[in-house]
This record gives structure tokens, C-alpha cells and sequence, in this order.
């Protein structure tokens, strides 16, 4: 058997298990909330698209919010972000969140260095709030390479299918990969917490981290009739943050 059959019959295993933990999410009210964020091309579309793809359509919703309009920037913060968050028995996924202004709003003075300042100091709370109301929160940090990235972003230019996951930004990617890892740094450091910490992801190989993703998912789940079966997230791929991950090689640099 090669390793895509592998990878094939390991990925139908992972999705039924989340069928059945949607299915008992959807009877016992679990409001389920996750979060992915990355680098440009680090695989969070395909991570999410695997996730969702046989889940209920009615009870999962994935949101990637487009720039925001002048009066949802003159809004708090977090105040267009709090409309999609899940009611009992659903799930939401967001495909990058309010952590853009930690990031992308960052590296490109999308916001102030005020702003940017007061975001890193109340997200804490916020998510907090989030998780003592019953919310059950997981916030991924996809993690690649500079080489594979610029592989990745090369292959999305030269697809005309991939036309649509292209933009101007992808180039300054590149181009402020130092300043994307000063801002991830600081990022990790001041928003890592008990209540809500990162879990970060090796995401070099996509396949290794789609199926690292869900285990970690299932296994969070805190049902060990759902992760019955379910082998257990490999640490070399998946772990959740600690500081020393900044210096010893396992977040790219």
C-alpha cells in the first residue's frame, strides 16, 4: 500500500470520527470554535476544506472575512468577528481572524501601533470570555518554511485554477518574510495562554498536517469513544506552544 493509500484511508477514518463527534455536538449542545492562522500558502484552506467536507452544512460554518468596510472599521474591534460565533451545537470555523491585526495588519500598517498594542492586550480576555461561556476554543498556528513557502506561492502564480488564491499581498510575503516572524513571534508569546493556548503546526508537509489537525480536534474532544481508533497527534508535527519553539527549529525562521 503506498503512502497517498495511506494518507486516503487514514483521512476517511478521521472524517467519520468527525461526523460522530459533530453528531454528538449537535445533542449535547457543544458550541465549537476554531481558529487558523498561518503563513500565506501554509495549507489552512485545504486543512479546513478536509475538516468540513462531510460535516453537516446546517451546522458548520467556515468564515474568511474580506476587508472590512470604513464603518466596520470605525466598529470595536472584535464587534464583526462576535456575529459569527457558534450557538450550541454548531461549529465555526474561521480561515484567518481577528488575530490579522496581530499579523497582516502588522507587517503592512493596516492599523496603528496603538491598535495593534491594545488588540495583543485584550484578546486574552476576550477569548477568556470565550471559553467561559461554554465555548469550546482551539486557535492553529500553521507553520512552513521560507523554501516552501516561495515553492507554494510560485505554483499558485503559474495554476490558472489557483487564480483566486493569488493576490497582491502574496509577493510582500516574500518580500517581509522578517518582519511576519518578528510580528508571529510576538504574537505567540503574548497571546499563548491555559485557556486558550496555540497549537502549532509543522506544516511543511500538508498531508502530515491535515491529518495531525483532526486527531488533535478528536482527541481534544475529551470523548474517548470518539477518539477510539484515532491515533494520537505526532509531536513532531503538532504541539502546543512553548517559547523555546522560537529558537530550537521547530517554528521556521
Amino acid at each position: 500500500m503506498s503512502k497517498s493509500d495511506d494518507y486516503d484511508n487514514e483521512l476517511v477514518q478521521l472524517q467519520l470520527a468527525l461526523i460522530a463527534m459533530q453528531k454528538k455536538a449537535i445533542k449535547d449542545g457543544w458550541k465549537i470554535l476554531a481558529v487558523f492562522e498561518g503563513r500565506d500558502a501554509a495549507g489552512k484552506d485545504g486543512t479546513i476544506s478536509r475538516i468540513v467536507e462531510h460535516l453537516s452544512k446546517r451546522a458548520t460554518t467556515v468564515v474568511a472575512l474580506p476587508k472590512p468596510t470604513d464603518r466596520e472599521a470605525s466598529e470595536w474591534y472584535f464587534q464583526r468577528y462576535v456575529e459569527y460565533l457558534p450557538a450550541c451545537g454548531e461549529a465555526v470555523l474561521f480561515n484567518r481572524s481577528w488575530y490579522n491585526r496581530a499579523g497582516v495588519e502588522r507587517v503592512m500598517d493596516f492599523s496603528t501601533p496603538k491598535q495593534q498594542e491594545q488588540f495583543l492586550r485584550d484578546v486574552p480576555a476576550f477569548e477568556r470570555m470565550l471559553v467561559e461561556n461554554d465555548t469550546r476554543y482551539v486557535k492553529f498556528w500553521l507553520d512552513i518554511s521560507r523554501e516552501e513557502q516561495a515553492k507554494r506561492l510560485k505554483a499558485r502564480r503559474e495554476d490558472p485554477l489557483k487564480a483566486f488564491k493569488t493576490s497582491d499581498l502574496d509577493r510582500v510575503a516574500e518580500e517581509k518574510w522578517d518582519d511576519y516572524t518578528k510580528a508571529r513571534d510576538e504574537m505567540l508569546m503574548r497571546t499563548h495562554s491555559d485557556v486558550a493556548p496555540w497549537i502549532c503546526v509543522r506544516a511543511d508537509h500538508k498531508k502530515a498536517a491535515r491529518l495531525n489537525v483532526i486527531r488533535w480536534l478528536l482527541h481534544a474532544a475529551g470523548d474517548k469513544k470518539i477518539a477510539k481508533g484515532v491515533a494520537k497527534p505526532d509531536p513532531e508535527v503538532i504541539f502546543s506552544f512553548e517559547p523555546s519553539a522560537l529558537e530550537d527549529g521547530r517554528l521556521a525562521r
